[in-house]
């Protein structure tokens, strides 16, 4: 599984722009240190005309496909596809996303593993390389952006509404774009535990002794390397040491608190999930079920290690479909999936340009974190993303997983 209050649109903008104000794993490589939430309103606004995404786009793509979303669409639709991977339906409202996507173009868009990690995504493309169901284009959490890129396996395509998304949703040379971010957050099954978790330092607590589930595996998934990064931020680590986020989970396992099982919709649902660790966006959607069997569910994002991330989309490398994967970019950016990602408690890259246009309704931001929570994001480097990466691998084996 994976993602209220109505403030003033105005400040919810700046608040929401300025979240995406660092580089980050699905994010740009220039900052030496995170950026703050204030620095980013300026890059959302809507540039001039001097850079439009048509100009910027590389030209392999633009040749190939058009620079006009008419175009791509037509383009597309003489290709088939695209091949999708790793959205499931309850991620981020990637059901209605989908839906739309196919009712708009009349493309089948089937995604193949819809419960796959970020590191599945990318052995895909390797292991399909010349199949036509190879994916061609990716949905992958900031530490496997870089690998996606060093191993050659995505390709350069800025969409034609480049210049509305943040510097630090989109990579500069155009390899992914963050279509949407969220927040690490504690979901909570009222009905099969007392008292919900409020904090990170809560969960180490005796009275949640099996129930506390991480989404993942933070060597493979996105989910739950933030995981690990909001537990070292709660625990005295920095975006340049989370080794306390990882001793913080090598307690939890040596407790029994941390049960090691897949935070799926059929496992909330059963009930095997009391407690799940995973992105704000992930719990809207699946609520409503979760009450007509019977249980209460509620989400919390913890005060004691508050941390906010995105997920970076690609065209792939070689792809079968190109102008369909291209399209498919176009639309998750486009107003319509923007919209959609809202619906899910999803914040779009785009926010701010949607908000200016009177686009969001006070019933998606209530959806949303606070705008106060939201101000408090920052995002690492892409430095600091691959040392931390280097850590969760070197440490997570022998300090929680083999134990």
């Amino acid at each position: 599984m994976r993602k209220s209050l109505l403030v003033v649109p105005a400040l919810l903008s700046v608040a929401l722009v300025a979240a995406c104000s660092s580089s980050t794993g699905n994010e740009s490589t220039s900052a030496a240190a995170p950026t703050t939430a204030a620095s980013t309103a300026a890059s959302a606004a809507p540039a001039d005309a001097a850079s439009s995404a048509a100009a910027a786009t590389p030209a392999s793509l633009t040749e190939k496909c058009g620079s006009t979303v008419d175009e791509i669409a037509a383009a597309a639709t003489s290709e088939g596809g695209p091949n999708l991977i790793a959205l499931p339906d309850g991620w981020a409202n990637y059901a209605g996303i989908l839906a739309s996507f196919r009712d708009t173009y009349g493309l089948p868009a089937p995604v193949a593993n819809p419960d796959a990690s970020s590191a599945d995504e990318l052995t895909a493309i390797t292991t399909l390389q010349g199949q036509p169901d190879k994916p061609d284009a990716i949905d992958v959490g900031p530490s496997f952006t870089q690998q996606a890129i060093d191993q050659g396996l995505v390709q350069p395509y800025e969409t034609t509404n480049w210049s509305e998304i943040p510097d630090n949703l989109k990579d500069a040379a155009g390899n992914w774009v963050g279509a949407y971010y969220g927040i690490m957050s504690i979901g909570t099954n009222n009905t099969l535990v007392k008292d919900a978790p409020k904090t990170w330092a809560d969960l180490k607590k005796p009275e949640y002794k099996g129930m506390v589930t991480l989404n993942g595996d933070p060597r493979e998934a996105g989910a739950a390397f933030a995981g690990v990064v909001a537990a070292a931020l709660a625990n005295g680590g920095s975006y340049d040491d989370i080794m306390p986020g990882i001793q913080y989970f090598a307690d939890l396992k040596a407790s029994g608190n941390l049960q090691v099982i897949d935070v799926t919709e059929a496992a909330l649902l059963s009930g095997d999930v009391p407690i799940a660790l995973d992105w704000s966006y992930n719990f809207p959607g699946i609520e409503p079920k979760l009450k007509e069997a019977g249980f209460d569910f509620s989400t919390t994002i913890p005060s004691d290690g508050l941390y906010g991330s995105y997920y970076a989309q690609s065209v792939v490398s070689d792809a079968a479909h190109p102008c369909a994967a291209a399209l498919w970019l176009e639309h998750i950016t486009g107003d319509e999936g923007a919209l959609g990602y809202l619906d899910g408690g999803a914040i779009p890259a785009r926010y701010a340009a949607l908000d200016a246009e009177g686009k969001i309704t006070a019933d998606m931001k209530a959806n949303l974190p606070s705008a106060d929570e939201i101000a408090k994001i920052t995002f690492p480097t892409q430095a600091q993303i691959d040392a931390m990466k280097k850590q969760i691998t070197d440490n997570w084996g022998p300090m929680v997983a083999d134990k």
